[in-house]
């Protein structure tokens, strides 16, 4: 039982997206189909098992990825260095499952349950991201150095500081999934649901 609610506590931490903050940009986000083929459950899985996203040596039902790039204003003022501002400009891109055909009444209503649970899952990595991004851009703007002629220092500790903030963003990606996928977790339910009659 302690393992039981260990598991839901940490469930609970993983998926709480961080404090909401007012946020100066939006994100763009994408959606891209891979076809599958088949007009049962077990046949339409088996095709995504063949065609979803590669990832890590294997193939996956979904993907979320992104696209990150920054427009960086540094200001020198005298020989002090100071980041003016920093606008992000975040792509977020969702590869899907969808039936390359139409699909008998009742393994339509069991894919459109499944398909909506997967887009649930991949929704959230999808605020992941965001927070990344708002992270990142929290801790730029203002970020200063009173003796940075050419603006090396503050560059130089912008560096610093991103490295432990993407560790920290990959290992909460991996600890969502783990949850997810893992005996009795959301996604792992919603295959079981699918395949069963």
């Amino acid at each position: 039982m302690t393992r039981l609610f260990a598991r839901l506590a940490l469930s609970l931490a993983i998926l709480s997206p961080l404090p909401a903050v007012a946020q100066s940009w939006q994100a763009i986000e994408k959606t891209e189909y891979y076809k599958v083929r088949g007009d049962t459950p077990m046949m339409l899985y088996q095709s995504i098992g063949e065609r979803g996203p590669l990832l890590g040596g294997g193939r996956t039902i979904a993907h979320t990825s992104f696209k990150l790039t920054w427009q960086r204003d540094y200001q020198q003022q005298g020989q002090a260095c100071v980041l003016a501002s920093a606008k992000p400009k975040l792509i977020i891109t969702y590869t899907l499952p969808k039936p390359a055909g139409a699909l008998p009444a009742d393994v339509q209503a069991k894919w459109d349950r499944f398909s909506a649970g997967i887009v649930t899952h991949e929704k959230l990595h999808g605020v992941f991201m965001r927070d990344l991004t708002q992270q990142i851009q929290d801790i730029s703007v203002g970020l200063r150095d009173e003796n940075d002629p050419g603006c090396k220092k503050v560059r130089a500790a912008l560096q610093a500081q991103l490295k432990p903030i993407s560790d920290a963003h990959g290992a909460r990606h991996s600890a969502y999934d783990q949850v997810e996928m893992s005996p009795g977790g959301a996604v792992h339910q919603l295959i079981l649901t699918f395949l069963n009659p």
